[in-house]
């Protein structure tokens, strides 16, 4: 799979702060790309920089194999996180205003709107106010006016703020259709459970430095421990929790469970193989339960952090 967006050892300075320092990465077509990382960190910075509202002081930006250039500002669509509705407009006014300024015509942005007010049912809020919606509701008529015109590149800046879970679902379902059409989307946001939903690749900033990026299966890969929670049904916890501790490495585990079972999470060494665990666990008690701990993109995000924080210490 080619690459739609290339980001080049980009270095950004505010004065003597350092808001970028010599990132690189590389989005591919047709993917989700979740841009993570604390508040404060760079992300959106670099969102800023690919949008060219500022402008690196190094490196290098290319789009679809070209230098990005003020062409390609119609072939991105931007929804930031601090919204830029006029409120005073009605809400058909302004979408027909804000498409227009994407290059599409009266006639060919009324069509579009037609069917995207269509499809989410928000055909009665046409000749409202912004000021008479809800967050929510001004949040879907921005995440309208920002496909519209069909960009390859979707930016989404905390899409999901203002939504309760039924329009944060929906909104996430039409961002799955896009990419399934073509488009390519840099997503970021603080919801680790959306990354784990929406993304194919990852990148995580932190204190302006990326320390870790790729594919997010290869990422979960890289962190994983090789442990296993466990539940099983036996005669004495404690006398099975003992044999097993002088065998593996053992801990608590915190999960729910309809019965009394013991509980455990185990660690194999390099050489064991999970299939020996679960063949030695048959044969001791009625097993429950047995599933590999994959580490969660929150897991990754917080370990991550602070490794890269005693780093600098």
């Amino acid at each position: 799979m080619s690459n739609l967006l290339e980001v080049q050892n980009v270095s950004k300075h505010f004065g003597d702060f350092k808001a970028l320092n010599n990132v690189s990465i590389e989005i591919p077509k047709g993917s989700i790309f979740g841009l993570l990382g604390p508040n404060g960190a760079g992300k959106t910075t670099l969102i800023r920089v690919v949008n060219q509202i500022t402008m690196p002081d190094t490196g290098i930006i290319s789009l679809d194999g070209e230098p990005l250039g003020q062409k390609h500002i119609m072939d991105i669509g931007y929804l930031p996180e601090e919204r830029g509705l006029y409120k005073s407009m009605k809400v058909g006014e302004q979408a027909l205003y804000l498409a227009q300024l994407k290059g599409l015509s009266k006639a060919e942005a009324k069509k579009r709107l037609k069917y995207w007010f269509e499809r989410l049912e928000i055909g009665d809020w046409w000749n409202k106010k912004i000021q008479e919606l809800s967050k929510g509701m001004a949040q879907k008529i921005q995440f309208v006016v920002t496909v519209l015109h069909e960009p390859k590149l979707l930016i989404f800046d905390e899409p999901f703020s203002g939504f309760d879970p039924i329009n944060a679902n929906l909104i996430k379902d039409e961002i799955l259709r896009l990419r399934e059409n073509g488009a390519t989307v840099i997503f970021s946001t603080h919801r680790m459970e959306s990354v784990e939903e929406l993304c194919d690749d990852i990148a995580l900033i932190h204190k302006s430095n990326k320390i870790l990026d790729g594919k997010l299966a290869d990422v979960k890969r890289q962190y994983k421990t090789n442990t296993y929670e466990i539940g099983i049904k036996c005669n004495d916890h404690n006398l099975l929790e003992k044999e097993l501790a002088s065998k593996f490495i053992v801990s608590k585990a915190n999960f729910k469970t309809l019965d009394d079972d013991l509980k455990l999470n185990i660690k194999l060494q390099q050489d064991e193989k999970p299939n020996d665990l679960l063949s030695y666990l048959i044969r001791k008690g009625q097993l429950s339960h047995f599933v590999e701990l994959i580490p969660s993109v929150n897991d990754i995000f917080i370990q991550a952090v602070k490794h890269n924080n005693l780093q600098n210490i």
